[in-house]
């Protein structure tokens, strides 16, 4: 009897093994609001419009320096942007198709004001020192505490308007806007290299910029 009890445990089937777990991706909220806009429903896209009209005002804003232009290319941007919703496929996110748009509107404009200097984007960063060495730890300049915020603050923007439109607008979308390198690349349509490249000598320009404007402002102190 024991023998035959055995044999019949013998023939048992392994237990099965635990079911392996699913990742879960959680689809982000625009996708269903761009569908709905897609179908006709327009307060779906008066949502979209809430959650990034400030971003696109910003980012025109940074790139023109001028409310005003900032203020019509926003207009602009959410106008095309419901114009050629078809043309969204989703392969990015929609605030990086919106950021794309404002972009060129943005250079655009300031084409039309035939105030943009040609500059070419690899060329060497010059300063009266002479050429600023790539290699450096931070780009951010040291005050030394002695200004308020609210006048770094302007200090900041009037000299970030007197970069070069190139390197202004990705210093604007990385730096300010806090995209990602391959975000800013899809947006402007750039290699994640030519980014990097920009956004180093928009930083290296900007740093010396600053420098200068804090070394003459200590000197006139003194």
């Amino acid at each position: 009897m024991m023998a035959a009890h055995n044999s019949t445990f013998a023939e048992l089937p392994p237990p099965a093994a635990p079911p392996v777990p699913v990742a879960v991706v959680e689809e982000h909220p625009d996708v269903a609001l761009v569908a709905r806009a897609k179908a006709g429903d327009t307060s779906a896209f008066e949502q979209l419009v809430k959650q990034y009209d400030r971003q696109i005002f910003r980012t025109a804003n940074h790139i023109t320096q001028n409310r005003e232009d900032a203020e019509d290319i926003t207009q602009d941007v959410f106008f095309k942007a419901f114009q050629k919703l078809e043309q969204f496929k989703g392969d990015s996110k929609f605030s990086t198709w919106l950021v794309r748009i404002a972009v060129n509107e943005s250079l655009m404009r300031l084409r039309k004001r035939k105030t943009s200097k040609t500059v070419s984007m690899d060329q060497d960063v010059e300063t009266d020192e002479g050429s600023i060495p790539r290699d450096f730890a931070e780009w951010r300049p040291n005050p030394e505490q002695i200004y308020s915020q609210s006048e770094l603050g302007d200090i900041l923007r009037k000299t970030i308007g007197g970069l070069p439109p190139g390197f202004r607008t990705v210093f604007t979308l990385r730096d300010i806007e806090n995209l990602s390198t391959e975000e800013t690349a899809e947006a402007l349509g750039l290699s994640v290299p030519a980014v990097k490249s920009r956004l180093l000598r928009a930083r290296l320009q900007l740093r010396e910029r600053l420098s200068r404007y804090f070394r003459q402002k200590t000197e006139a102190t003194k």
